[in-house]
Order: C-alpha cells, then sequence, then structure tokens
C-alpha cells in the first residue's frame, strides 16, 4: 500500500524549520491532490429488498429529494435513551428538527431501500456488529440502535470486548457495540527525557506518542469477537486544537522507536492505516466481513468551531454549493473530508475492507448539524442530528451486507 513518508522527509531539526513546514506542507499537498476524484464507493447492486440482484448501482452518486412521508413517518423519535444529549435535535427543538427527516437520498439510477428493522433483525441474528472509531461512528451505532429498538425492545446492555458501549438484541442474540478510538492506534502524551534521546537531540521537549503498529486497547479484542466492524477514523488526525503542531505535536512510534526523521500527521496517518489493516486480517473470525467508512465532512461557515463558525442551513446544499464547500483547491475550513479521503482510499486499494462511501452524500447536509441546539459554547457543524442523515448510512450499510448475502449464496 502506497505510504507517505516523504511527506515530512524534511523536518531534520525543530526551531525555526517546523513552523514554516506546518505552513507550507498542507498547501503542497493540496496542490497533489486538486485533481484527485472523491472516492468511488463499491458496487450495490440491489435496487430493492426483494433479495433478487440488479445491475450494479453506485449508491454514493446522487441527490436528496423531498419526502413529504419521511418526516411523518419517523423511524425512531426523540425518546429513544442512546441519542446523546446533544444530537437530540428534536428533543432540543431545533428549527428544522423534523424538516430535515423530509428527505431522501436518491441515487442516479436506482432505489437505496430503507433498512427494515425485523428484517435486519432476522438476517444478523446470532451475530454481533462492531462499530470502532470516533463520536461519529458512535453517532451511526446510535441511529441503528434506535432504528431496531423500535421493533424489538428487549435488549440486555453491556461492554463486549472492550466496547464503550453495547446492546444484545435478545430474541435475535443480535450484539451491537461502540469502540471508541480517535486514532484507532495508541497514543499519549510524551516528554523528553533528561537523558536524551533521538527526538530530544531535535528539540522535542514533550508531545504525543503515536505508536502506528499498535491498536488502541479499547478495540483490539473486537476482530476477534464480531463477525462484522465498521471502522472510520480521521477528524482527529487533522485536529490542531487538540495536537498542536508546534507545542504538543504527535510524535510517531514504529516497533516502540521514535521514527526519524519524525513525520508530520498526512505520513503518520498512512503508516498507522497500513499498520491497522494487517492487524485486523490477522486477528478478524475466517469469515469476518470489514467495512472502512468513508469521512463524514463538516459545515461551519464564516470560520471554524473555535473561529466563530456556524452552520444555520435549514435545506441542503445545492450541487454547486457542495463544491464551493469542499473543493480542495478552494482550500476553505471544510476540506478535511476529501484529504482524509485521498488517504484512506490509497490505504484501501489494494485491501480487503469493503468501503462504506458516505462522504458525498452527506456533504449536501449542511442542514442537518445541531448547530446551536447541541449543547456546546460553539456551534456543532460535525456531528448529526439524531434522527437525521446517519439512518441513511445505515440503509447503506444493510444493502452492502445483503448484496454480500447475496454472493456468499450465489458461491455455493
Amino acid at each position: 500500500m502506497p505510504l507517505a513518508r516523504g511527506l515530512a522527509a524534511g523536518v531534520r531539526r525543530r526551531g525555526a524549520f517546523l513552523p514554516l513546514v506546518v505552513l507550507v506542507l498542507p498547501l503542497l499537498l493540496l496542490l497533489h491532490l486538486i485533481s484527485s476524484p472523491r472516492p468511488r464507493s463499491p458496487s450495490a447492486p440491489l435496487r430493492g429488498t426483494g433479495g433478487e440482484p440488479q445491475p450494479a448501482c453506485d449508491y454514493a452518486d446522487g441527490e436528496w429529494t423531498r419526502d413529504a412521508s419521511a418526516g411523518s413517518e419517523l423511524r425512531y423519535d426523540q425518546t429513544c435513551r442512546e441519542i446523546f444529549k446533544g444530537w437530540n435535535c428534536l428533543a432540543n427543538g431545533k428549527r428544522n428538527g423534523r424538516e430535515l427527516l423530509r428527505w431522501r437520498w436518491k441515487p442516479a439510477g436506482c432505489e437505496l431501500p430503507r433498512l427494515d428493522p425485523l428484517r435486519f433483525l432476522e438476517l444478523h441474528k446470532n451475530s454481533s456488529i462492531g462499530f470502532v472509531g470516533d463520536s461519529l461512528n458512535r453517532n451511526m451505532f446510535v441511529s441503528l440502535v434506535c432504528m431496531l429498538k423500535g421493533a424489538s425492545g428487549e435488549v440486555r446492555k453491556w461492554r463486549p470486548a472492550g466496547a464503550d458501549r453495547g446492546f444484545t438484541f435478545l430474541r435475535y442474540n443480535l450484539t451491537l457495540a461502540y469502540h471508541r478510538t480517535n486514532l484507532l492506534v495508541r497514543y499519549g502524551r510524551w516528554s523528553a527525557s533528561p537523558n536524551g534521546g533521538p527526538l530530544e537531540s531535535l528539540g522535542y521537549k514533550k508531545g504525543y506518542r503515536i505508536d502506528v503498529d499498535v491498536p488502541d486497547q479499547t478495540w483490539a479484542e473486537a476482530p476477534s469477537f464480531h463477525d462484522v466492524l465498521i471502522f472510520n477514523t480521521g477528524h482527529w488526525w487533522w485536529a490542531p486544537s487538540k495536537f498542536d503542531p508546534v507545542q504538543t505535536p504527535m510524535l510517531f512510534f514504529e516497533k516502540g522507536r521514535p521514527i526519524i526523521p519524525p513525520l508530520l500527521p498526512p505520513a503518520g496517518l498512512d503508516l498507522a492505516l497500513k499498520h491497522m489493516m494487517i492487524f485486523v486480517n490477522k486477528a478478524m473470525k475466517p469469515d469476518g466481513v470489514k467495512f472502512f467508512r468513508t469521512q463524514s465532512p463538516r459545515h461551519f461557515e464564516g470560520g471554524d468551531w473555535n473561529e466563530g463558525g456556524s452552520c444555520q442551513r435549514d435545506q441542503p446544499l445545492s450541487s454547486e454549493e457542495v463544491e464551493g464547500f469542499f473543493a480542495l483547491e478552494n482550500n476553505g475550513t471544510n476540506i478535511e473530508a476529501r484529504l482524509v479521503n485521498h488517504h484512506l482510499m490509497m490505504a484501501l486499494e489494494k485491501s480487503t475492507f469493503k468501503v462504506l462511501n458516505i462522504t458525498h452524500m452527506s456533504e449536501f447536509r449542511a442542514d442537518a448539524h445541531p448547530s446551536t441546539t447541541g449543547g456546546k459554547k460553539h456551534d456543532d457543524c460535525m456531528h448529526w442530528c439524531l434522527p437525521g442523515p446517519t439512518d441513511t448510512w445505515n440503509d447503506l450499510l444493510a444493502a452492502n451486507l445483503w448484496q454480500l448475502r447475496v454472493s456468499l449464496t450465489k458461491a455455493t
């Protein structure tokens, strides 16, 4: 799998050069990526839930269309107790909390079937599905839990295989679990040793140690436990407020030793993805299914989250507005999603992971974030209202799982 260690090959001395590199490198990366297309989704060949395979369809390519019945026939509502308070836009009184549900994703040339909770429970009885990633994967996990609880309320709450939270639907013996991990790999604070070392000799005094070849303990047992895994990572890799590139940089380690010359985050992400995919392939059940979800877009306008940025729209964006928000050449506030996807697609190109491509469909939905009702000191333009667009992500998951079942049936 292609790596990008060369991105940081010139970073050999901390001093006055690191701030210059931090400013220049993203611009060089943008120039390299401007012509890169958005990631393609895998074929998702079902037009309905009948069971007969249909001609291949790209579920990721389409548009949001008005669906008046969708808002009046909720899949679940604000009473689902698993919804994190800040994401409960109906309960929190978001002015378009119900209106944002009156849109349905319409792929070009086919239909994306809506997840049928009872059918999903029947199809996946006696199995386990794990979501591994940051709070956006928790967003997706909660959406699926709430949909299924509406069909079967007999659940046992527990934390399997190190999970942050989980439920077993007792009548069907189906377990859903969420494993929280910000970077997929292990990390923690690092301070210079008084005895010196490779990083100390370059002037580093403190930062975060990122072990690119060691999985975070919160999910290390997940591949041997779950039958289906959905991974994500990305937001924290482009988070200078958490990993300040000068004051508390990400310092990458491999085989217990610091990587010299030091890598910057894009190259560190490439290396972490490589190692984690190798780990999962070795640890996963022989018949396990592995998905990697593409990056969830943010919709800050007028600045980033800590610069007074907001998301006050009441309607989905047009195609032209989407490009204004996310085109790499614009170097805007929200280009993180397409930057992360570039690295994901490089890593996934020759892997056995299935791609769950939710990025483009979500780029339109500037209207569906908690915004001022998220309970934060700033607008939440990153997470999604529940119910909301992440329900459609689970439609996509269900369609892909069904197609895999059809393919296995045909093979036997």
